[in-house]
């Protein structure tokens, strides 16, 4: 990996994009990976490249369903391992949830690749899907999940999804959780709880909520962070969030850049 000075503006930004070439050099990326990164990160720009309060409520949410859940699996694609494998073997450790490898373009090499790298940053818990079955539904090797974890699971964390694989999983009958910058994708609205942040933010964030709740021993106030969680008023926030940056900005009375730059990532805030 290249050497980013910490001084650019774009430091955090850059340092992602680097884990993510990175691991298309070791073979843990796909190159479609990287253009689904880009996407999602022209997303970040219009809510202001934070989290957001309500993305701090969905990720609670995330957390409350992980704890509580009979059999969570944490689903891993080539992107998210390249951009957070210390953050998903830690969170695997704090809710007992496996780490299932799961692939768009798949192939035995690749997944080994990426079990091995999930394996060095300490991850223990790993399924790669080799006794497999078939999910209805879905057009794409990401069917095929692990008989012993997504198949039999009741809450599916899937940071980075597939907006197919993630209406067949609701439809089998498991919540699933998702991290996805664009809040109008089918994944995004087909899921029970989304997360509309960047990918290492929320990992910070729902590892520093679930290591406070882990030793709280607060069952029932995890329930009712399910069942008081909205997904379509949390994605409807989002759009809000983009919609009033985006009309505050189209006011040229000063430097657009510096209105994207001033304003509040949350209407209340």
């Amino acid at each position: 990996m290249v050497t980013i000075s910490k001084d650019h503006p774009r430091y955090n930004s850059l340092v992602l994009r680097d884990k993510l070439v990175d691991g298309r050099k070791r073979g843990i990326t796909s190159i479609h990976g990287l253009i689904a990164y880009g996407r999602g990160e022209a997303f970040d720009y219009l809510i202001g490249e934070r989290t957001t309060t309500n993305a701090r409520e969905a990720t609670a949410a995330v957390g409350a369903y992980l704890l509580t859940a009979q059999r969570p699996i944490i689903s891993v694609n080539g992107n998210v391992a390249a951009l957070a494998p210390a953050e998903l073997a830690e969170l695997s450790e704090i809710t007992e949830a496996p780490l299932e490898i799961n692939l768009y373009h798949r192939s035995t090499q690749r997944s080994e690749k990426i079990e091995q790298h999930l394996r060095d940053f300490g991850a223990r818990r790993i399924l790669t899907g080799r006794d497999y079955v078939q999910l209805p539904g879905i057009a794409s090797e990401r069917a095929k999940v692990d008989k012993g974890g997504i198949f039999l699971a009741d809450v599916v964390f899937v940071p980075l999804e597939d907006g197919d694989r993630c209406e067949a999983l609701k439809k089998s009958g498991k919540a699933v959780l998702v991290v996805d910058l664009n809040p109008f994708s089918r994944t995004a609205l087909a899921a029970s709880v989304t997360v509309v942040d960047e990918l290492t933010r929320t990992m910070g964030n729902l590892i520093e909520f679930t290591r406070k709740m882990q030793h709280a021993g607060d069952q029932e106030r995890l329930e009712v962070l399910k069942s008081k969680f909205d997904n379509i008023q949390n994605l409807k926030i989002s759009y809000s969030i983009i919609l009033s940056r985006l009309q505050t900005a189209s006011f040229f009375k000063k430097d657009p850049i510096d209105v994207l730059f001033s304003i509040p990532s949350h209407p209340q805030e």
